[in-house]
């Protein structure tokens, strides 16, 4: 049995599915996907979106979780860092917190992909479009068009070190994987891009099925993190099976 333990936010969320469907491909029906995410999440602070709020990942249950559970061979992706520069963190935590999660990580496994910024994206980006997509998926942010474009260079040379010194694997996000949405993958690149991540063989992702049907979608979507507040209400469901989230 493979393990698979993800660490990401809004695009790790948006493609679970495609994580879950390409991991059971690659590693049969069997496999366990154990994931930190959400819209919006941070690694090291909690934070409110909307009417949800959850803990930082390195706050979250996973990491006890892996602890209990048996060792198994695993794969980990550390994804989707740059949010917690638009909710104007310093580099230097950001990176501070980033390190914590691998170390964390290399203690279940030596197979990690770190992921890069988009900063061609950031780089391309109008100060109207920033301040659109700062105000519905980060409305508390005083971050700047400026400051995030400086901030993005220094993380993404941090994190290509990070993963030069660590053995990991890094991934450089592609271009062609955005459009007009500057921080999430175009649904026709999920499979190449998660993929890539999980450390597949290119042919074998584009000739992998379609992820599972519409019900495992809503099922996957619907599925709550175990510990969240909404509304103020702290609400736990605790995690069970081969998909876990936290």
């Amino acid at each position: 049995m493979t393990r698979v333990i993800a660490l990401g936010a809004s695009n790790l969320t948006r493609g679970l599915r495609t994580v879950v469907s390409m991991s059971r491909v690659a590693w049969g029906p069997d496999v366990e996907v154990i994931a930190a995410l959400g819209l919006g999440r941070s690694y090291g602070a909690a934070h409110t979106l909307w009417v949800r709020r959850l803990p930082g990942i390195l706050q979250c249950g996973l990491w006890r979780r892996l602890d209990e559970l048996p060792a198994a061979p695993a794969v980990g992706i550390v994804s989707d860092v740059g949010n917690d520069i638009l909710y104007g963190y310093p580099s230097a935590q950001i990176l501070e917190w980033v390190g914590e999660a691998v170390t964390r990580l290399q203690r279940h496994t030596q197979e990690i992909a770190l992921t890069g910024l988009p900063v061609h994206s950031i780089d391309h980006l109008s100060e109207r479009q920033f301040r659109i997509m700062r105000a519905i998926m980060f409305p508390s942010s005083q971050q700047t068009l400026a400051g995030a474009r400086e901030e993005s260079v220094v993380v993404q040379a941090g994190l290509e070190r990070m993963a030069a010194a660590r053995g990991l694997r890094f991934v450089r996000l592609q271009p062609d994987w955005y459009s007009w949405d500057p921080i999430h993958f175009r649904p026709r690149f999920w499979r190449r891009a998660w993929g890539e991540f999980l450390g597949l063989d290119p042919a074998a992702c584009n000739a992998a099925p379609e992820p599972g049907g519409f019900v495992e979608a809503v099922r996957l979507w619907l599925r709550a993190d175990e510990d969240r507040w909404l509304f103020g209400i702290h609400q736990h469901t605790p995690q069970r099976g081969r998909i876990q989230l936290y």
